[in-house]
C-alpha cells in the first residue's frame, strides 16, 4: 500500500476525475479528499503508475 498526498485535490469533481482515471487503469486505490490523499494498493510498478497517472491529470503526488 501507497499513500500519496494530492495538495491540488479540492473537490468530488477532483475524485472523480482520480477516480475515473485510475480505475481505467485497473489500479486498486481509495481517494480520501478529507485527507486530499490518493491510497494505491499493489506494487511499487502500480504505485509508479498511479503517479504518472496523477501527474497528467495535474495532482501532484508525493509519497507519505
Amino acid at each position: 500500500m501507497t499513500v500519496f498526498k494530492c495538495e491540488e485535490m479540492m473537490c468530488d469533481h477532483c475524485v472523480s476525475r482520480i477516480t475515473a482515471a485510475l480505475s481505467e487503469a485497473k489500479l486498486d486505490h481509495k481517494v480520501n479528499l478529507g485527507d486530499k490523499t490518493v491510497t494505491v494498493e499493489g506494487c511499487e510498478n502500480c504505485a509508479k503508475k498511479a503517479v504518472e497517472i496523477l501527474d497528467d491529470l495535474g495532482f501532484g503526488a508525493v509519497e507519505m
